[in-house]
This record gives C-alpha cells, structure tokens and sequence, in this order.
C-alpha cells in the first residue's frame, strides 16, 4: 500500500479557491452599491420634481394675488427643472402644477390646489401632491 504524501499543489488550489471566492463577495459588494446609487438618484430627481410643482403652484397662488386673471405659465427654475401651471375656474381656482426634471429619464410630480377667491381674500381648501 501507498501512503501518498503532502502533495506540492494543495497550497495552490487553496490560494486559487480564497481568490475566487473574494472576487465573487467584491462583486456582489460593488453591484448592491451601484443599484443603490442609482435608486438613490431616483429618489433625488423625484424629490426635486415634487419641490418644483409646489414651487410653481406657489407662484400661481403669489401671481393670483396681484393679478386676478392669471391663467398659468412655464417657468424655468435650472437648466434641467420646470413647473408648468395651468389655472382655472372663476371663483374657486384650481391650479394644476407639473414639476419636471430632466435626469436619467425624465421625472414629473403634480400638485394640484384649490383656492376660493373672494374680493381680497384668497383661501388654499386644499392642496393635493400626485406622483
């Protein structure tokens, strides 16, 4: 019978089977954190839109108060943020305010607000924030 010794190549395997399976955990480590990042980003550009449709809806109500007849407009907040306003009706107004940011795509909030206009007084009855 043979008695087989230590082989020189049993370091090696080893080395070679630690390697793999710290490339493997490095790239399982790196993919979460891209996909993170990039739902990270998501959030942001979706923030933004929302705090751009409440700009523009805040800016109708401030245009209503110094001019009755306002019927909306598209303003320019940056190089890639917009509010697009609309306003209707006569006594109750409703305003219709779109945020838009250009990114990764492109990403839109509304925020739609119903206000009583009554001779000097001007009434927010309710403010509503749609994805």
């Amino acid at each position: 019978m043979m008695r087989l010794r230590n082989q020189s190549g049993q370091t090696l395997i080893a080395l070679l089977i630690f390697m793999l399976m710290s490339i493997l955990i490095t790239t399982t480590a790196v993919t979460i954190t891209v996909i993170n990042s990039a739902g990270n980003n998501q959030a942001n550009f979706g923030e933004l839109a929302r705090q751009a449709a409440e700009t523009g809806a805040e800016n109708a109500m401030l245009q209503l108060e110094r001019d009755p007849t306002y019927t909306g407009e598209t303003m320019t907040i940056n190089s890639a943020t917009t509010a697009t306003i609309t306003v209707s009706g006569t006594t109750t107004r409703t305003i219709t305010s779109v945020g838009t940011v250009a990114g990764i795509g492109t990403f839109k909030r509304t925020v739609i607000v119903t206000a009583s206009y009554s001779g000097l007084a001007f009434t927010v009855t309710s403010w509503v924030e749609t994805p």
